[in-house]
């Protein structure tokens, strides 16, 4: 026993996971619905698919903790109830489900039903609840900024608390090495300031030595975009404006110092982080 398997563990948030867990001496096992000893260096990795009950019992073996977090593709919650069963049966000591910020009042989402279901089931768990993602900036969102200087999220003019995935990492990694102390818990974590997206745009122009604007896109033209232009699949960018719309609502902008009570540290800033990965922003 005493091994931590991690789902997604090459995602934005699964992969500071790892990293944390081996740096606080843990034994850690990385799922991936294809093996690769490559994928994550120093940590044991195994075959696991949510789809696939035959490969559940052979990714908990000897494990007593989980990171669980819903793969983009399966939208309904009930996808995961299999494999949350399957973690009641084999007595894991504590799961952090990766959720999201403000779930516990907003139904919609599935995160909402999987830590309700988490919970009937009496497995302890520790749900984490961040902000938005400085990494949706730089990743998914960096198109548009690279090719036209425009930051185009249809946010208004919302406040995010942004967080960076690796202090996400940081953090779940510490619950999950103490899962005495943080048994039945839920954490709301986000950065230290609440931005609107002009913010963000300016911080980027100074970061950059360029001038970023923010485009401010409704919904509807932000959906419109991102499925006819962008190509993406309706169902994600769906998801997308629904968190949009909660954002435009307030939903995003309390700042916790959640953090710094579960590490003892300050989360970074978007100014750091944009610094930091000045290469993603680029031309």
């Amino acid at each position: 026993m005493n091994k931590i398997l991690v789902t997604g563990a090459t995602g934005n948030v699964g992969q500071y996971v790892v990293k944390y867990l081996l740096e606080l001496g843990e034994s850690v096992v990385c799922t991936s619905s294809q093996i690769n000893p490559e994928t994550i260096k120093n940590a044991e990795n195994r075959h696991f698919d949510f789809t696939k009950p035959e490969t559940f019992q052979t990714a908990l073996e000897g494990v007593d903790r989980v990171f669980l977090m819903r793969p983009p593709h399966l939208g309904k919650p009930e996808d995961l109830y299999p494999f949350i069963d399957c973690m009641k049966e084999n007595e894991i000591q504590l799961v952090s489900f990766l959720s999201l910020m403000g779930v516990e009042n907003n139904t919609i989402p599935p995160h909402h039903k999987i830590e309700k279901y988490i919970e009937r089931s009496g497995i302890p768990y520790a749900h984490v609840r961040p902000s938005f993602f400085m990494q949706n900036v730089s990743g998914i969102h960096a198109v548009e900024i690279c090719e036209e200087d425009k930051i185009f999220i249809p946010a208004g003019k919302s406040l995010s608390s942004f967080i960076d995935a690796e202090d996400i990492g940081e953090a779940t990694a510490t619950l999950l090495h103490y899962p005495e102390t943080y048994a039945n818990t839920a954490h709301t974590i986000t950065g230290p300031e609440s931005l609107n997206y002009e913010q963000v745009a300016d911080i980027l122009t100074k970061v950059l030595g360029r001038k970023i604007t923010y485009a401010k896109p409704s919904l509807l033209r932000y959906r419109s975009v991102y499925i006819k232009k962008r190509k993406l699949p309706k169902g994600f960018v769906n998801v997308t404006v629904g968190l949009y719309l909660m954002t435009r609502l307030g939903a995003a902008k309390q700042v916790t110092d959640t953090f710094f009570q579960i590490t003892g540290k300050h989360p970074r800033t978007f100014k750091e982080f944009a610094e930091k990965n000045k290469v993603a922003f680029q031309k």
